[in-house]
């Protein structure tokens, strides 16, 4: 204990600093303080600082703070001293209006880490009252025949100082005919009696006055008076007589207004009218006076107020009984509060926080509370709890102090706010309870990366797409809250066939949307994938990954193309059908492809125009020409078809192709109705100037030709002359045929025919094969004079022991390749031995591309 001197007053400052380790708060403390009532606004009480070790940047970064339960604040505390003053005026009786002690008590509350000091302020009293009476003036009827040595009860008087504060001595005046006796009783009071010295006359004196005096024994003195008026009556020798001179009852609190405490019983030994006794209560407590009441007639004692346990635990009242002559007596009634669980538990924040991280760890303190019961032993015993499955638990820290802390990880995208309702239950019969909520908001942590709806996605464009157009849109959702959750899209750098991806889509980096960066070809490019990043906006970003393939749908773009028959400039192609052909014979094949696919791919045939219609159809699916029926002698020789292929696509395109078919038996026959037809339709078609123009560039072609032909001819005997003089093995080779790739419909295998003539000019032998039962001319107006003289020479072939020479022909047929369609002159020439009269034909086969050699013998 330290004294302190400052501006005249006396403060005696008591400090007691205790270090006690707790589960949440890292120091708690207690300090006390006695200070005199009533000091002006501002007077300093303590260091605190000072008093409790801290620093002064501590109270300010720790926000320091004063918490009571009282919600009259009678002190501050100025963090930036570091001291403890006077916030309003302190009236200790006003305080304090039935206890000796008077103390404040209040809690200093540190945050970052929280921390908590109790202070004990004790208000110690001053002399700022005098000593008061109840009433100004009290009557007494004393009967002249009262015995010296009577005595009568004066009201003592009431100062709500204490100590020496007190009253301390009281004074009567005059003396004449009584005295003034003090008698200190066994509970710290003190009667106050006035003592017959002096026999009374009433004839002398009916009325009398005196004065009496309540001196205290502060600095400055102060003193309180009351006037005693005495009327002297006639004789009443007895005075009235209690029962008991103590009783005892008790009350429970909250008893309703009219409840019977207890009956108090005074006689008296006189007769008449001096008999008749009256009673009062004389406390000058006011509390008790304003608790009970008593019937004047009975002496009972009942309720008039409201009797709270809290308040007072305890009463005592003092009573009179006075008999018509002015004889009184006097007795004490201990009245003792009995309790009831009428208080529901208080809960009082000192400290909280409203929100946590979700990284927060176990065991963070988030909030202290302050639990106070009013009411006694079990009554006032209390115990809280939450609620459970959150992740939070209430733990006791010290008496009646509670901290909610974090009992398992938190998790924002589970729960994002939390209502955590605290109850406290007292153990009284019945139970008492009280709750507060606590909303306690969860921030966000970016620990959650952002998810596709889909694991992968596929998407679907038609081809020849206008650039820009949106695809698809991929979506990626983030648990996490505000910027974390923020997804942005990125398109990952990849290639397709060599060309950055980038280069056909794009992608929106706030929706999400792809777009086509140029038109995509169908042919070209049948799919293709790539990968999206989808990437939160925190700090650091998280990011998932989705695949996205693209399809592309064909659309019909493309008409059917015609690979056979082909179609020429200057040759006319037939195909030749023999009179006898029956009904359903094979003519040709139209065939065709289309590059686009599925339905847009599927071809139908049609004959859009003939020479006659009776006599020829063509398959729908097929392509195939065949006969209708029989054919006969008045047929044209000349047959003109026009056969339309369309695809199925919406809508459907087609092409269209000539094909010519000599019906004869002959090629003379043959030869003579399509020349004429060439030179008829020039004719028709061409004025005089096209027509020479016409004959210059055939006399050309035909004198080309013909060089060409003897250059290979004498280029193709001098190899075969070599291969003779160099006895090499000979294997024969056979080249591959020409596959069906299309499945709708293909050439013949195999397209040959010889030409074979003797050394002998004058004789010669011509054999066309056939593939299947069609054969197949190419007609040249170039070659007419050729065909001409292989005809005229055609009995020199039959001698039998003429040496063969070989004779080449050119041969047009569309091959079909990987990459594309090749129509190329294909050279094909027979070798026949000397003294053999069998031969040997060279064929082309489907699937070779440039020359083809002829099958090699021992003889050249």
């Amino acid at each position: 204990f330290l004294g302190v001197s400052k501006s005249g007053r006396t403060m005696n400052l008591q400090v007691l600093l205790f270090i006690c380790l707790l589960s949440v708060y890292s120091v708690c403390g207690q300090v006390s303080y006695s200070i005199p009532e009533e000091m002006s606004k501002g007077s300093l009480v303590g260091n605190i600082a000072q008093d409790l070790g801290l620093e002064i940047k501590r109270l300010i970064s720790g926000k320091a703070k004063i918490y009571t339960r009282s919600s009259d604040e009678y002190m501050e505390l100025n963090r930036e001293r570091g001291v403890l003053l006077v916030k309003q005026r302190i009236d200790r009786e006003a305080l304090c209006t039935e206890t000796a002690l008077c103390a404040l008590h209040f809690q200093i509350i540190l945050e970052n880490p929280i921390e908590f000091y109790t202070v004990t302020v004790q208000i110690t009293d001053i002399n700022d009252n005098a000593p008061t009476f109840e009433k100004n003036e009290i009557n007494f009827k004393i009967s002249e025949s009262a015995n010296v040595g009577a005595k009568f009860e004066l009201e003592r008087a009431d100062d709500q100082d204490i100590g020496k504060n007190g009253v301390q001595h009281y004074e009567l005046k005059p003396t004449d005919n009584f005295a003034l006796k003090l008698h200190n009783r066994a509970d710290g009071n003190t009667n106050v009696e006035m003592v017959l010295q002096k026999p009374l006359d009433r004839e002398k004196q009916e009325q009398i006055s005196l004065v009496l005096t309540a001196v205290d024994g502060g600095e400055p003195q102060m003193s309180g008076t009351m006037m005693i008026a005495i009327t002297v009556l006639d004789a009443n020798d007895n005075a009235p007589v209690f029962t008991q001179q103590t009783y005892k009852a008790t009350v429970t609190e909250n008893s309703p207004k009219g409840t019977i405490v207890a009956t108090v019983t005074a006689s008296d030994a006189d007769h008449g009218s001096n008999s008749k006794i009256t009673y009062y209560i004389i406390n000058n407590v006011k509390n008790a006076k304003n608790m009970f009441a008593i019937n004047k007639e009975n002496g009972q004692i009942s309720v008039i107020g409201n009797i709270d346990f809290e308040k007072s635990i305890q009463f005592q009242l003092n009573l009179r009984a006075i008999d018509e002559g002015g004889l009184t007596d006097s007795c004490n009634l201990l009245i003792e509060v009995q309790d009831v669980n009428d208080n529901k538990p208080e809960i009082n924040i000192m400290s909280k926080s409203t929100v946590i991280s979700e990284d927060a760890k176990i065991n963070t303190v988030v909030t202290v509370i302050n639990v106070e019961d009013q009411d006694s032993r079990e009554n006032g015993n209390v115990r809280c709890f939450i609620s459970e499955n959150i992740p939070f638990v209430l733990k006791t820290t010290s008496n009646n102090f509670y901290s909610l802390i974090t009992d398992s990880q938190l998790d924002r995208e589970l729960s994002s706010e939390y209502n955590i309702t605290v109850t406290c239950s007292d153990e009284g019969v019945p139970s008492l309870s009280s709750s507060v909520t606590l909303t306690l908001q969860i921030s966000d942590v970016n620990d959650n990366a952002p998810v596709f709806e889909r694991s992968s996605y596929e998407a679907y464009i038609v081809e020849n797409n206008t650039p820009g157009l949106s695809i698809f849109t991929v979506k990626a959702t983030d648990a996490d809250w505000n910027q974390n959750a923020r997804v942005s899209y990125i398109l990952e750098d990849s290639s397709v066939n060599g060309v950055p991806v980038s280069s056909y889509v794009s992608v929106s980096a706030d929706s999400g949307v792809i777009h086509a960066v140029r038109s995509l070809d169908y042919e070209h490019i049948k799919d293709f994938h790539f990968r999206v990043k989808a990437q939160d906006g925190g700090s650091p970003p998280l990011s998932s990954n989705v695949t996205v393939k693209i399809l592309i749908q064909d659309q019909n773009d493309n008409p059917p193309q015609v690979l056979y028959p082909v179609q020429t400039g200057g040759s006319v192609v037939a195909e030749m059908v023999p009179r006898s052909a029956d009904v359903g014979y094979l003519v040709t094949k139209v065939v065709a492809v289309d590059v686009d696919s599925g339905q847009n791919a599927w071809l139908s045939y049609k004959l859009q125009k003939a020479t006659d219609r009776a006599l020829f159809e063509v398959g729908l699916q097929n392509g195939e020409i065949r006969t209708i029926r029989q054919v006969s002698d008045k047929d044209a020789v000349k047959q003109r078809l026009t056969v339309i292929v369309e695809d199925n696509g919406q809508p459907s395109r087609s092409a269209t192709v000539i094909v010519n078919v000599a019906v004869a038996d002959s090629f003379p026959e043959v030869l003579s109705e399509f020349t004429d037809f060439t030179h008829d339709k020039e004719y028709k078609d061409n004025l005089t100037f096209y027509l020479v123009l016409a004959l210059a560039v055939v006399s050309f072609l035909f004198i080309t030709c013909l060089v060409v032909i003897i250059s290979v001819k004498i280029y193709r005997w001098r190899q075969s002359r070599i291969l003779y003089q160099s006895k090499l093995p000979v294997i024969p080779y056979y080249p591959p045929r020409y596959s069906d790739t299309l499945g709708t419909g293909t050439l013949p295998h195999v397209y040959n025919y010889e030409v074979c003539r003797t050394t002998d000019s004058r004789k010669s032998d011509c054999k066309f094969g056939r593939a299947g039962s069609q054969n197949v001319l190419i007609m040249e107006p170039s070659s007419t004079g050729t065909m001409q003289r292989i005809q005229s020479d055609r009995n020199i072939l039959d001698e039998p022991d003429s040496p063969l020479e070989c004779y080449q022909h050119f041969y047009y047929i569309p091959v079909v390749i990987p990459w594309g369609i090749l129509t190329e002159p294909w050279l094909s020439f027979c070798v026949y031995g000397p003294s053999y009269h069998h031969k040997h034909s060279c064929t082309i086969q489907q699937g070779n591309v440039g020359k083809v050699p002829c099958p090699r013998t021992q003889y050249q």
